[in-house]
Parts: structure tokens; sequence; C-alpha cells
């Protein structure tokens, strides 16, 4: 069932959920959070066919914000709000609003999203593009218990990690962190089969992908040895190499779907390391809605740093290897996290 609404306000967009539920017979919420999505008329049908995929393992109310451009002064000047409530077949497992902004409304966004939000259940915002620098001072940012961002649709994407460390807050998650999930788990598992001491890693893959520099900032963060960041074509992550006392430890995916893990004295095995839809990045992230400290100690490492390891451990092998390009002119680490030792976690990559 669909309703438009016209130049409308949240108490009629209210009043059309109630009588939509009761015209499905279905007048009971049993939604557990709501989703609020940030985003353009270029992007919002595919980030709503995210979200509405996702939705079947979260069922949630989903408030999809479009700030509409006005092209003259004189229609900057007038606000509007338009809507299109989604319900029953139409919306899936949940509750969709299409909410478009005009004029003057499009700065203040949270005054719409606010009355719409289901009372008592979590908030999630997701920014599929365009992110605010700082997503937890946004209006809306501040309303939620967890802030997503993607900077893989950056234009500088490197650089937007930099952004993303100097205004990281509880809550704050990126979908190039979740894209890394499976590859984390996979190394980590490899790690506990072997009794060996890392000495340094390698990972390989596309330029300025921020998931492999993320990749790149949790087994620095986590095992304090160099790691040197590889460049290849893709497809987004190829390759994890990790040299221990016992011989090399190897995570190869060529193909983008299928990798072969390589452990000194054991038969190679493939296993099944697929790149994933958008839709399962987002469920994942509606799994939990705590603090991700693991991220925020990757992201605070630090790309810059990442590369200044790996520039001195390439110094001094003689080597010519190519790595990311800095970014130590927009994220400087302070002299704090400079001057302090690490202490080597070398065995424990995921714990």
């Amino acid at each position: 069932m669909k309703t438009d609404l016209t130049d409308t306000t949240a108490s009629k967009i209210n009043k059309a959920l109630v009588l939509g539920r009761r015209a499905i017979g279905t007048p009971a919420i049993g939604m557990v959070l709501t989703l609020v999505i940030v985003t353009d008329e270029e992007n919002a049908y595919d980030a709503l066919k995210a979200a509405s995929d996702a939705a079947h393992e979260h069922p949630s109310r989903t408030l999809v914000v479009i700030k509409r451009v006005s092209r003259s002064p004189r229609d900057r000047t007038r606000s509007r709000l338009d809507a299109e409530v989604r319900l029953g077949a139409d919306a899936g497992t949940g509750e969709t609003i299409v909410l478009r902004l005009y004029g003057d409304v499009v700065d203040h966004a949270q005054s719409v999203v606010l009355p719409l939000l289901l009372p008592d259940a979590p908030v999630v915002v997701w920014w599929p593009v365009n992110a605010p620098l700082d997503p937890a001072k946004d209006p809306l940012g501040a309303l939620a218990q967890r802030r997503v961002t993607d900077t893989y649709a950056c234009e500088e994407p490197i650089r937007e990690l930099a952004a993303r460390a100097d205004a990281y807050a509880p809550g704050d998650t990126d979908l190039s962190w979740t894209r890394i999930t499976p590859w984390r788990s996979m190394l980590a598992a490899a790690l506990d089969q072997v009794d060996c001491e890392v000495q340094g890693v390698e990972v390989e893959g596309e330029e300025f992908n921020p998931s492999c520099e993320l990749l790149a900032m949790w087994l620095a963060d986590r095992l304090g040895v160099p790691v040197r960041r590889t460049v290849s074509g893709g497809p987004g992550l190829t390759a994890v190499r990790m040299d221990t006392d016992c011989g090399p430890v190897v995570l190869d995916r060529a193909d983008g779907s299928l990798a072969n893990l390589s452990i000194q004295g054991q038969p190679a095995r493939a296993v099944a390391l697929k790149r994933r839809e958008t839709a399962e990045l987002i469920a994942e992230e509606l799994r939990r809605l705590d603090p991700d400290d693991t991220y925020a100690s990757a992201l605070r490492y630090g790309v810059d740093r990442l590369n200044e390891s790996a520039k001195g451990d390439r110094a001094g092998e003689g080597d010519a290897l190519a790595v990311a390009a800095p970014v130590g002119a927009v994220a400087k680490a302070s002299a704090k996290d400079a001057a302090r030792e690490k202490t080597p976690v070398r065995k424990a990559a995921a714990k």
C-alpha cells in the first residue's frame, strides 16, 4: 500500500501510517529500530533496495531523507515536504517513508525526522554518499546510536579515512570496515592454527581502496609489526601475506570470490571469500548497536603512520615497493601517538 502526500507535515504522515496499518489489517508495530537513510535522488533507489533486503533480518521503520536542490533563489526560500508512505507488500517486513525536502526545510531535516522515530527503539543513520565530516555532530547523526558512512563512495577515500579518524565518536562505523570482516576472521583463524611469531605483513589490493587501508591498519595495530601496502589491479582486496618464523601464511583472492589459504606445513585450502552486497553489509551493522572499539583503534592508527612504517621497512630491505599515497598533509598523528610505543600482540590478531 502506497500513500502520496504533497506539501505535508510530520503529523499528517503519522496519521497516514495509522490509517494505512488499519487498512491492511496490521495495527500492531513489530519493528526493532528506525533506519534513517540520508541520500540524494540519484542514489535513493539503490540505498532503499539494500535497506529493504536487510529488513528481512531486521524489521524496521525506514526513513529516506532526500534533500532536493532548489534551482532558483525564490524556490530556495519556499519550504515544502513531500512524502511517500509505503506499508505491507510495498515495504517488505517493515514500514518505509520517503521524505523529499525542498527549500529552507533542507537545513532542518531533524525537525521532520524526530516526530517519525519509533518510540523506545534505537536509531541508526546511514549516509550512502556525501556523509558529513563529523557524523556525530550532524543534526541527524545526533539522533542516532549508530552512524554508518561509506568512504568507498567518496572521491578521495584515503583522505576521508583521515577525516573519520579525527572526528571519530563512539557509535561511528563505516561500510569499508564491514567489508573486511570475513578477511579479519579468516586471518585470525589462520594464526590460531600455528604457534609462530609474525614478523611482517603485506596487504595487496586496489589503489586508494579504504578497505585495504583499514585491514592494513588493523594488522599493524594488533600485531605491532611492519605492514606493507602494495597495489594490485583488484577487485578490492586481493591478498594478505604474513611472514612468520615458521614460514609464510598467505590468503590470496584473485577473482573476488574464492580465496586460497596457504600455511607452511599444511595443504592449501580453498575458502569462500566473496565480495558482499550492500544489503549484507547493512544487515551486519544492524546486528550490533554498541560502539566498535576495534574499528576505532584501527582507524586511529593512521594511514600516514602506516605508510611511514612501510617506507622505513622498504628502505631497510632496499626493495622498490609500491605503497598507497601518503596523506600526512591531511591527517597528522599527534605527538603523543607518534611517540607512543605499541606493545606487540603478534599472536592474538583478532582477540
